[in-house]
Formats: structure tokens, sequence, C-alpha cells
């Protein structure tokens, strides 16, 4: 694996939109009302990423949902809500990269900046998809959790899902659900239904208007950051504190 502290530029890189196009979208057979307003808004990025990221390629999206759906969701936030500093993280439950980030950079941020309430850290999905299999499954899944239980849960489940990226099946994403308070049955139904595939779409749709190339992908307070690594990303929120 790449320690992002020697290889901070390492992303899994996202198709070209205007070669590719957009991920493929599926038609559900209908919607459910949300039970949260979406309170997050595109943002707007003017740097670009550096040239020559290290990544895989991705390709175009997987299966579509088969149920009822789930429309709008607010990004899982930790931190101060209403803290100047505003950090957006755009990741891939399949990228190996973003599995470095949130294993090794993620716990630093949480200590340095989000447990004493310097900064609002936002997860926000980019399914590329690395794996066209589990990418948007494992997410949706992940906002199940987050709608069922709480942001808290989210993170906690999050990077239990990391740390078992290698092992996806439906049976492990239910329980690493039923570890964090949540039932892992309708977490299992949620991950194959892709229940929150529209609030993963929206993500990506976000993602690629703020001129996301791959993942892992740092923002703060709208800029890119060419890098994820820790040392980078401490340096990006300590300059931008008022």
């Amino acid at each position: 694996m790449t320690d992002p502290r020697r290889r901070d530029d390492a992303h899994h890189r996202a198709p070209d939109q205007s070669r590719t196009g957009s991920a493929e979208r599926p038609m559900p057979r209908a919607t459910r009302p949300t039970r949260r307003a979406y309170l997050a808004g595109a943002a707007t990025a003017a740097v670009g990423v550096a040239a020559g990221l290290a990544g895989c390629l991705g390709g175009g999206g997987s299966g579509g949902s088969t149920g009822t759906t789930v429309d709008s969701l607010p990004p899982p936030v930790q931190g101060d809500p209403n803290a100047d500093v505003v950090v957006k993280v755009f990741e891939d439950f399949s990228c190996p990269h973003c599995r470095e980030y949130e294993l090794t950079v993620l716990p630093q941020l949480e200590s340095a900046y989000v447990k004493p309430g310097t900064i609002r850290y936002e997860h926000h999905d980019f399914p590329i998809p690395v794996d066209k299999r589990w990418s948007w499954v494992v997410a949706s899944a992940a906002r199940g959790v987050q709608d069922h239980v709480g942001d808290a849960a989210f993170f906690e489940y999050s990077h239990s899902l990391f740390a078992h990226q290698t092992e996806y099946s439906l049976d492990l994403i239910a329980s690493l659900a039923a570890d964090v308070g949540a039932d892992g049955k309708v977490i299992r139904r949620d991950a194959k239904d892709q229940t929150y595939r529209p609030v993963v779409e929206a993500d990506r749709k976000q993602g690629v208007a703020m001129g996301l190339q791959g993942t892992p992908q740092v923002y703060v307070n709208g800029t890119m950051l060419s890098s994820h690594g820790y040392d980078a990303v401490s340096k990006a929120i300590d300059q931008a504190q008022p």
C-alpha cells in the first residue's frame, strides 16, 4: 500500500467526462420523501488537479436500484457544523488510495481539527467506480446508516468498511452496520437495492462540477488540494483559519 505521507499525489482517477460521459443511471420504480432536507449546495473550485496523478482509471456506472429510493440527504458531517473552515472529501469506497487516506490521514485530522471543533468535515461520495459491483452498493449502505442512525455512526461505519475493503459482501455490510447500531437487515437491503443511489449520484455530479478528477480528493473552503497527505491538508486548514 502507498503511504500517503510519501506518495501524496496517489489517486484513483475518474474517466474523462467529455469522452466517456457521466455514470450510467438507473430508472427507479418509485421514490419516497427524504427524511432530511438536502443542506449542501454545490461549491466552486478554482484550482485544477496537478497533471500526472497516479491511479487506476474507472469505468461507467453499475446496475441500478430495483425498489424505492431516497432522493436527497445532507452530507455526513463531523466537527463544528458552523466552523469557518470547511473540509470536503470525495471518496470511492472501493478505492485503495481512499482506504489509505481513511485509515491513516483522517484519524490525524480528527484528533487535530475535528474533535477540537476547528473544522466542519464533510464526506462526499464519488464512485468512479473503481469496482463496478461494490462502489455504488457500499456507498448506498453507508448513507443508509447515516439516515437511520446518524452522522457519528456513519463515520464509524465508513472506517470499518474501508478497513475491510478487500472483503466486501452483503453479509459483511450487514454485520458491520449492526456493530454501529443499525439494523443489519435494513442496511443489507439498502445496499442490494441501492436505495440511496440518487443521493450518491448527486454527490458525484457535484464533484464533477468542482473539477474532481480522482479519489480521494480534498477541498478546503472550496479550494482543491493537489495532495491528500496529512501535511498538505493540515497546512491548508491552518492557512484558511481566520
